[in-house]
This record gives structure tokens, sequence and C-alpha cells, in this order.
């Protein structure tokens, strides 16, 4: 039977108690034998206490390293969230420079094209002249004799032409006002269009390619033209390329070009017309 230290420890109290009241002493080898069981006893209690308190060591040890690794994992997976926010930002802020970069890179190749372009007057014929605005959109009436040569103001491509004057008295406004027809992309990115013609020449066809003051037809007054000779003259962004007429029919101001082709210059209208386009896309 284990005795308690506590208790242990009184038992060797009432022995000096005895002692000093004239019990008779024991003998050294009994002492001993009595001293022997609670010294192991005391011991016991002792290592008992002992590694109690090293189980609470240990125990406290392995909650600390346990907080610890906890804190360090969520460290570190805060630490990868992080880096990977970051790194995604970058990605983006790499992609948006990239598309800037591509976007001015393709208008200065527009612009150095535009730049190598020739222009000529749209209308061969010593007596001519232009209105520098016109009713209801940009656009310019340029009048001439009838039978006069109409010509191609640059290097471009047929995309749209009319041989039939499809206009008829009490027309709402529309796709056939201007009669008979034809429309060009230049090199420079611009759609020139001229209507009211007498007629179409006829090597003239879509996807034939011209150059710069080559004929397209003949100054006319077809369509709702008043009566008059003249050539509706526009200037737009080829977007449909075929029936949008609305844009067709001229979304930029042609006078300040023609006054420079016509004294021979090479004025382009070809930043004009992406800005606009940049505003407004085809809707006019």
């Amino acid at each position: 039977m284990k005795i308690h230290p506590y208790l242990a420890g009184i038992t060797a109290l009432a022995c000096l108690a005895g002692y000093a009241a004239g019990e008779p002493a024991a003998t050294p080898v009994a002492q001993q034998q009595q001293q022997a069981p609670a010294a192991g006893i005391v011991a016991a209690g002792t290592a008992a206490v002992e590694q109690a308190a090293g189980t609470g060591a240990v125990e406290q040890a392995a909650g600390t390293g346990a907080v610890e690794q906890a804190a360090g994992t969520a460290a570190v997976e805060q630490a990868a969230g992080t880096a990977a926010v970051e790194q995604a930002a970058a990605t983006g802020r790499t992609a948006a420079a990239e598309r800037t970069a591509g976007t001015a890179a393709a208008e200065l190749e527009l612009v150095a094209a535009a730049a190598k372009v020739k222009y000529a007057f749209p209308v061969r014929a010593k007596n001519v002249s232009f209105h520098k605005t016109h009713a209801g959109y940009p656009a310019t009436d340029i009048f001439a004799a009838c039978g006069k040569p109409f010509v191609a103001a640059t290097g471009g491509v047929v995309v749209e032409l009319s041989r039939v004057d499809r206009w008829k008295k009490g027309m709402k406004t529309g796709p056939y006002n201007g009669g008979k027809f034809v429309s060009i992309l230049g090199d420079d990115g611009v759609r020139y269009y001229g209507s009211h013609l007498s007629t179409v020449n006829a090597g003239i066809k879509k996807g034939v390619r011209v150059k710069a003051g080559q004929q397209l037809g003949k100054v006319g007054r077809t369509g709702n033209s008043s009566g008059v000779c003249h050539v509706h003259y526009g200037i737009s962004p080829a977007c449909k390329k075929a029936g949008d007429w609305k844009v067709r029919r001229g979304v930029v101001w042609p006078a300040t070009y023609l006054t420079s082709w016509r004294k021979g210059g090479h004025k382009s209208p070809a930043s004009a017309v992406r800005a606009w386009h940049s505003k407004h896309g085809c809707r006019a």
C-alpha cells in the first residue's frame, strides 16, 4: 500500500517527539528499517509529482507547437494567396499594355500608309465648284456640266455601285436618293462615294482596283438631284461596305480636302474618319 508523502512526514515528526519525551531510542538498525519505507514513500511521491509536472510540460509544449504550426501554415497560405493576386494583377497590366501598344502600332501604320497616298480632285472639268456645307449631314455637292468625268479621288477598290436609277419622285429619304453611284475603299482606309451620275463606266464593277484620277463615271442628275447636274460627294469609314446608306452618304466634311486636292495637294481625311468611327462606330 502506498502512503501519501504528507502522512510519511507526520510519522517522522511523531518519532522525533517520542524520542524527546524519553521514549527508548531505537537501535540504528531498527531506525534504518523504520526510516527506509518512509524515505521510499517520499521519493515515490516526489517522482510522481515530477512525472506529472513533466507530462504537463510536454503537453503544454505540444500544444504550443501545434499553435505555432497552425499559425505558420496560415501565414504561408496567406502569402501564397497574396502572391497569386499580385501575379494576376501584373498579368492584367501586361496584357493591357500589349493591347495599347498594338493599337498604337496599327494607328501608326495607317498614318504612314495615308502619308504615301496620292489624291485627285473628283471631277475633271475647268468650270467646277462645290459647296463647303450640306443640308442635314456632312457632305458636299460638286457642280459641273453633265457628262464631265467623275474620277477616283485616290487608289483603291470598288466596293459598291449602281448602274440603275431606282429613285422615284415622292420617295422618302433612303438608299435610292443618289440614283446611279460608285463608292470605293481607298488605300488610306476611307470610303469615297459619288452619286447622281449619268453613267457608270463599263469596266467599273465590285472588286475592281482603280488608281487616283481614273474615271469611274460621268456627272449627271439621277436620283433626287433637283434636276441640277452635280455629284453628291461623301466621305466615311467603310462599315458594311454596302447598304449602310446613312454612313455612306457622308460623315466627315469634305471641303477641306477638296480644296487641297484641287490645288494639287494631298491632304488626307484618314485621321478624321478614324476619329469619327472611334466615337460613333457605324451609326450616323
